[in-house]
């Protein structure tokens, strides 16, 4: 099975250090929605693997959670792609859980439910935490300029043989030609 992984926010939506909370807040960053349909065109598989801390700090509900998910799963539709999972960890960082990035847990219970193992399996994130998760999984960290990822490409410290990307769309037009 061909697979990829992405992060959200940052690599498919706008990020906002406001948490994006609601479904109107939720805005495709130029080309990603298109880029998942190049993906899921070429025959990928494309799950997304997220951080929602903003559950556990009570600024939405998993309700919320999911109609944003819809929206985007709508945009994804439209642009003829699909999305087959999310995976949302609701967890503040202080929790210590397995399935926050940057630990592997959700990139490994991706790995178990999509009964796929994770080498070669890219994992596509703005933020050293997603590049990290992918390099503990042992999957292949690749990291895009857009959201966070020039901050996090500036700042050093990424795992070996991190692959950089400008955007979503550059990584899928690299990855299905």
């Amino acid at each position: 099975m061909k697979l990829v992984i992405l992060d959200r926010d940052g690599t498919i939506n706008h990020d906002s250090d406001q948490y994006i909370k609601s479904p109107a807040e939720w805005k495709p960053l130029k080309g990603s929605v298109e880029a998942i349909a190049r993906l899921t065109q070429a025959g990928y598989r494309v799950v997304v693997a997220t951080n929602q801390s903003g559950i556990a700090r009570g600024l939405f509900d998993t309700t919320t959670l999911n109609a944003i998910h819809d929206v985007m799963q709508r945009a994804v539709l439209q642009a003829g792609g699909r999305i087959d999972a999310i995976f949302f960890c609701p967890h503040a960082s202080e929790a210590e859980c397995e399935c926050r990035k940057p630990r592997p847990g959700m990139l490994i219970e991706i790995g178990r439910r999509m009964n796929a193992p994770l080498a070669g399996v890219p994992v596509v994130g703005d933020a050293l935490r997603d590049v990290q998760a992918a390099a503990a999984a042992g999957a292949r960290p690749v990291l895009v300029l857009t959201g966070k990822g020039r901050k996090t490409r500036d700042a050093g410290g990424l795992p070996p043989g991190t692959e950089i990307y400008p955007d979503l769309a550059a990584f899928a037009a690299h990855l299905a030609p």
